[in-house]
């Protein structure tokens, strides 16, 4: 059922005299935020571009604006309360901003969100790349008593296209090529914030790919909730990473997150012999105990996961591999996270990407006993994170010496241009040059828990005039 109060569009709203937010002459700021997901940026990325369509400028979040879109996140407590942070944050220096909120949590807390200040229109997921159409004119955007909210629990289950092509603001462009899960894990919302598994068309896919390719973008990031499940007609996720790879200017391919159970063969064999496909996985594990396993409704046990992740080391030269880990699941025991603990200590990550449980009202989960405190959950994920600052730094000494090609980012932070190799490998280096988009040899001469230190190499090095005497 589609829940619509219609307040605003359709009709003219008076202009507040006095006010540079509804000034006719100047051009309306829009602001855009994105909480959660690769998934999310990249939509994101599309929502902007239908904004610059429709006459907005687009500011950097933080400055001030006139229409706030957050995209937003519904996997945490946490990502929700962000989201809300976010908003006050704008209203601060933004008071008469118009805020938008859609995305998984417009999809999933449309009752919470009605009552956080300063919304103004609530769009779900079903109707996301509608929401500009559903704001008013740029001229008569004006705070609403009430948030006019667009919604509805089914969402369309039909292969899909992008109404637009968004032009990515980093040099790894976020490519959007699947949506929605089955996988029914009991402690996630996302089957009900993005409904079932679907792709989207091949063509469509394609065409922005060509895009970004004669935009400069050397690398793309195939993003979705679970992008193994990708299926067009016979054409899989090797097929379509096939067409891609026949793109001259597309440089790098990368898969972004991944479900272990839809990692073939195929794949792995594609990977290692490809000079475009990167040999990174991001993996996601959650536990390394079977009970916590079965409770969580994974589709695998320990030993399978560990038998992956052997037969993609061993098939795969220099894989960069990542995964995310669960503490506090409902009925984790000691000797379960030590399980856990243990086989993250085993494996041959990179790095992991830690989470502390968190109840999603309407998942299975909720329901279960045994509920661990936030301290003891807690005091697991610091254990965690602390394993992963140190396989980090491992990662990055294992290059030392060694020549990498790195594809740098723009900006600087801490004096150093930042990049990243094929296999994920974080490189600094101490440049004066800007090297945005660039792909350069660099030789690793040193290493740190946030990324490994290196200086061009002598061919990639600028050319230093030497005055005639």
């Amino acid at each position: 059922m589609i829940v619509s109060d219609r307040r605003t569009c359709g009709r003219s709203l008076l202009l507040s005299r006095g006010s540079p937010y509804n000034d006719p002459t100047i051009m309306k700021r829009a602001s855009l935020h994105t909480l959660g997901c690769r998934l999310n940026q990249a939509e994101t990325t599309v929502l902007a571009a239908r904004l610059r369509r429709d006459g907005y400028r687009v500011v950097e979040f933080g400055e001030p604006t006139d229409l706030l879109v957050v995209n937003t996140c519904s996997v945490t407590e946490e990502a929700e309360r962000t989201c809300r942070y976010v908003i006050r944050k704008t209203l601060r220096h933004s008071p008469d901003a118009f805020v938008a909120v859609t995305g998984c949590y417009a999809q999933t807390g449309v009752q919470e969100l009605r009552t956080i200040p300063g919304v103004d229109l609530i769009v779900g997921n079903q109707f996301k790349w509608d929401l500009p159409s559903f704001l008013p004119a740029p001229h008569a955007l004006k705070k609403q008593p009430d948030p006019e909210v667009l919604h509805t629990r089914t969402i369309d289950r039909e292969d899909f296209s992008l109404p637009e092509y968004g032009e990515p603001d980093s040099t790894r462009a976020l490519l959007k090529i699947q949506d929605g899960c089955n996988v029914m894990c009991s402690f996630c919302l996302i089957p009900f914030a993005r409904g079932h598994e679907r792709s989207r068309l091949q063509n469509d896919i394609i065409r922005e790919a060509e895009i970004l390719a004669a935009g400069g973008y050397r690398e793309i990031v195939l993003t979705g909730v679970n992008i193994g499940q990708y299926r067009q007609d016979d054409l899989d996720l090797v097929g379509l990473i096939t067409q891609l790879e026949e793109i001259e200017g597309i440089e790098r391919i990368r898969i972004s997150s991944i479900e272990p159970t839809t990692i073939t063969n195929a794949l792995l064999d594609r990977m290692a012999s490809s000079s475009k496909l990167c040999p990174y996985l991001h993996v996601p594990l959650q536990s390394g105990d079977d009970t916590t396993l079965l409770a969580m409704n994974r589709p695998y046990n320990a030993e399978e996961f560990v038998h992956l992740i052997q037969r993609a080391v061993t098939t795969i030269p220099h894989l960069g591999l990542g995964t995310d880990l669960m503490v506090g699941f409902p009925g984790e025991t000691e000797e379960a996270f030590a399980h856990t603990l243990s086989l993250a200590r085993e494996l041959p990550f990179s790095y992991l990407h830690v989470f502390t449980y968190s109840a999603r009202p309407g998942t299975a989960a909720t329901k279960l006993p045994n509920q661990v405190p936030i301290a003891v959950a807690r005091k697991r994920a610091r254990k965690l994170a602390e394993l992963s600052r140190l396989k980090r730094l491992a990662f990055a000494e294992r290059y030392i010496g060694s020549t990498v090609s790195v594809l740098f980012e723009s900006g600087e932070i801490d004096g150093c241009r930042l990049g990243v190799t094929a296999n994920f490998l974080k490189v600094g280096i101490a440049s004066k040059i800007d090297l945005t988009n660039h792909l350069k040899e660099v030789r690793i001469i040193g290493a740190s828990d946030r990324w490994a230190v290196g200086q061009l190499t002598a061919e990639h090095q600028p050319v230093r005039k030497v005055p005639v005497p």
